[in-house]
């Protein structure tokens, strides 16, 4: 037996352990029943079919997610197609011609934005650029894993504003029995891990803010 400093009731040292470990299991038990809740989340497919907005936005980062908002641009399921997080020095042009488009086709009815360098700054920018088209209701691109984060900072943001997802999927994440695969399953902890720490941020009351989560 031990006793704490100055003089303490006694305290076994393996009931110390014991609980201990109990907190410990348990913390990891909730952690992994969450992160099935969250694989759960991930949309699978998109059996709806695309549905007609305002405005398309697409958030750069990931395969598929441009040639996806342009197809949607081009088939009338938007006025306008925005596009987040678009490295400097690249204009609509230079986008269109990665998609294999040409320029001509539709720049006239794409916007890009520079400002964002993480899902926060996504969500912050296209706020910004809502206000200023006036517009209500957008179809949210980008990729599966990635929407349920994306949802919850474009809804922190935008709270009276109509969102229809409108996933990609890659074709290298495998959902089903994603924890079969490394790749997936690593990358699912990882959007896991940044949709709890997105979930414990403040609220962003300044819209257009990129500082902040990644």
């Amino acid at each position: 037996m031990t006793s704490f400093p100055g003089g303490g009731k006694p305290v076994r040292i393996t009931t110390i352990v014991r609980v201990g470990a109990v907190i410990a299991i348990s913390a990891i038990g909730a952690w992994l029943g969450g992160l099935f809740w969250f694989a759960a989340k991930v949309p699978h497919s998109n059996p709806s079919g695309p549905k007609r907005t305002e405005a398309i936005v697409v958030l750069t980062g990931g395969s598929g997610r441009l040639a996806a908002g342009l197809r949607l641009l081009s088939d009338g399921y938007g006025a306008k197609l925005f596009v987040s997080g678009v490295a400097r020095g690249v204009d609509v042009a230079a986008l269109l011609r990665a998609a294999k488009r040409q320029p001509r086709e539709l720049s006239c009815c794409i916007d890009v934005g520079y400002a964002a360098d993480n899902t926060a700054g996504n969500a912050g920018e296209t706020a910004v650029w809502m206000r200023a088209q006036g517009y209500r209701s957008i179809t949210l691109v980008t990729a599966n894993y990635h929407m349920p984060r994306s949802l919850l900072e474009f809804h922190r943001v935008m709270p009276g504003i109509d969102i229809v997802p409108h996933p990609v999927f890659p074709r290298g994440f495998k959902l089903a029995r994603w924890w079969q695969w490394p790749g997936t399953a690593t990358l699912l902890v990882s959007e896991y891990t940044k949709f709890l720490l997105a979930l414990l941020q403040p609220d962003l009351n300044g819209a257009g803010t990129t500082a902040g989560r990644r």
